[in-house]
């Protein structure tokens, strides 16, 4: 159930009314964006950024859908990252009563395209005298491929503001659902792994177990040394949570039985991610009888990740580890936090809270680089996200908005 908003809402805030941010988020939810196919959604979103008064909307080099506000060369720059991209799955786009309020269905309503056009209304309700005024550059993003292990829009824009070419930001918001009275100050990390092996054809009658218990001898060691690590941690958020995403057996053309195993693992903020590579090629040595190889270190971000090749009198086996980000927790004491808390109560009229996710965002794409303020905020139930019954209340996401847009004065006043 989502939470419950105040009852008098106003019909406009500032220089954007509720039904400008309604059609909005209709309008960007109506146009499917998958991963990698979010070119019509951006140019889309461009358009109607530029409509809405920004001072400079366009699609940039990696196909982000961009609009800013305030000049270029301001003292102060706001990043907004949204992602624009979703994941498979047609779900009717409709808007029907429910609980006696209009709730809107569609996939990406809540991840994420719900805190997206948030960030893009809020942005246009304060406008660009405001930005220039307070010495503001906002700079709202709608990335691509979030939902991919890529993340390329995310590393796209840390590039872009490095500190050299452009500032680092003072301040980031990720777009994400947050439930409009909470901000998420952390995300876990996350490793994907892989193991592929194969041996000779045998008859299943015959002594040899079969290659496909490579797989599972493969997870049972992983499930080890996870119970390992999470004794005594009892929070979700600081142990490893595994889970096995893809097991695969068949028998290619040179008569060999061949399986696949694939796994991701979410980390927690202190995890080192060498001890699970090391404890897991130590396995695959011993059970292959192969010389153990040296090791490459992990690093964030990259998509080719290091794989292991162990040739063994019987079967050989690949290992792989890729699309490594480490877990990101941002401090509570910030400015920018204050000014969020501040926001909820100021115009939701409720206690304010914090919430840390299970998940991975663009928060740990750009958060180790930055090093600024950060927290990740928007409208909707993050338990319907990638569901078949994905929906967004649509009270709440006009009420985000609104919060949105306070906070933002309340930093930029600071």
């Amino acid at each position: 159930m989502a939470e419950r908003t105040p009852k008098q809402a106003p019909e406009q805030v500032g220089r954007i009314s509720r039904s400008q941010a309604l059609e909005l988020i209709q309008g960007l939810v109506a146009i499917p964006s998958l991963s990698r196919q979010e070119a019509e959604a951006a140019a889309w979103l461009v358009e109607q950024m530029g409509q809405l008064g920004y001072d400079r909307a366009f699609v940039d080099p990696a196909g982000n859908a961009v609009g800013e506000l305030g000049p270029e060369g301001a003292p102060r720059t706001l990043v907004l990252l949204g992602h624009i991209d979703t994941v498979p799955g047609a779900i009717p786009v409709r808007v029907e009563e429910q609980e006696g309020r209009p709730v809107l269905y569609g996939r990406g309503s809540v991840d994420a395209k719900g805190p997206l056009a948030a960030f893009v209304a809020a942005g246009a309700s304060l406008g660009p005298a405001w930005a220039a005024e307070r010495g503001v550059r906002l700079v709202v993003v709608g990335a691509v491929e979030e939902e991919a292990a890529t993340s390329k829009g995310a590393r796209f824009i840390r590039d872009r503001f490095n500190g050299q070419g452009e500032p680092i930001p003072e301040a980031c918001i990720i777009g994400e659902p947050s439930g409009w009275p909470r901000v998420t100050l952390g995300y876990k990390g996350r490793i994907l792994a892989w193991l592929e092996a194969s041996q000779p054809m045998a008859h299943t009658a015959g002594p040899n177990p079969g290659v496909a218990t490579l797989a599972v001898e493969f997870w049972n060691r992983l499930m080890a040394f996870v119970e390992a690590f999470n004794q005594g941690r009892e929070r979700a958020f600081d142990q490893l949570l595994p889970s096995l995403r893809r097991l695969h057996t068949w028998t290619d053309e040179a008569i060999h039985d061949r399986v696949r195993a694939e796994v991701g693992i979410r980390t927690p903020v202190d995890f080192q991610p060498q001890e699970l590579v090391r404890e897991l090629v130590a396995w695959a040595a011993e059970r292959a009888d192969a010389p153990a190889p040296a090791l490459s270190p992990l690093r964030p971000g990259d998509a080719q990740g290091a794989v292991y090749r162990l040739a063994g009198p019987g079967a050989q086996m690949e290992l792989g580890f890729h699309a490594y980000e480490p877990a990101w927790r941002s401090d509570r004491r910030t400015p920018l936090v204050r000014s969020f808390l501040a926001a909820i109560r100021q115009v939701g009229q409720t206690r304010p809270g914090f919430v840390v996710k299970t998940g991975t965002s663009d928060m740990n794409v750009v958060g180790p680089a930055w090093q600024c303020p950060i927290l990740a905020y928007g409208p909707g139930d993050s338990r319907l996200d990638h569901t078949p019954h994905e929906h967004l209340f649509l009270d709440e996401y006009w009420l985000a908005v609104r919060i949105l847009a306070q906070a933002l004065d309340n930093l930029a006043s600071g």
